[in-house]
């Protein structure tokens, strides 16, 4: 199964394997598995991206992870986020329903080259991941003015 990675504005905002996902999702439908119950090979971490005028906030969403766990790196225009969410369970305990996945998770976010990956910030609080990406002056809107005839007319 191939992964296809799709180029949007200034970042990649995420990669996917589509095969792998609608074969899960038809598995999921017959059997309760996938998108419809526990499934490791679908724990991913869900993200939200927001353009501001400086930058770009991606939030993560990471509920019952321990902060410890979380890891943020950029390698290579490349932003990672791994965490772990260990399962809770103790001795005498049977699963009977499991719906909350346990395990590692990681997400990959391929910043543009408008990014200032070295000026990366991360925070946690209350089960969200925020990464702030700035963005560098070149990448900031910018009025442009606009002539008519040779002579300034209007800003845009």
């Amino acid at each position: 199964m191939g992964t296809v990675t799709v180029e949007v504005g200034v970042m990649l905002l995420s990669s996917f394997d589509p095969v792998g996902r609608e074969f899960d999702r038809l598995f999921g439908r017959t059997f309760g598995f996938g998108w419809y119950g526990p499934a490791p090979a679908q724990a991913g971490i869900p993200m939200d991206a927001v353009r501001r005028e400086d930058d770009i906030l991606l939030r993560f969403d990471l509920p019952g992870v321990d902060a410890e766990s979380i890891d943020v790196t950029v390698d290579r225009g490349v932003l990672t986020v791994t965490a772990k969410r260990d399962e809770e369970r103790t001795e005498g305990e049977k699963p009977y329903v499991r719906e909350r996945i346990a395990g590692s998770f990681t997400r990959r976010v391929r910043l543009g080259s408008a990014a200032e990956t070295d000026k990366v910030e991360a925070s946690y609080s209350d089960g969200v991941l925020t990464v702030r990406v700035p963005l560098a002056e070149a990448a900031k809107p910018r009025k442009v003015e606009i002539t008519t005839g040779g002579k300034p007319a209007l800003a845009a």
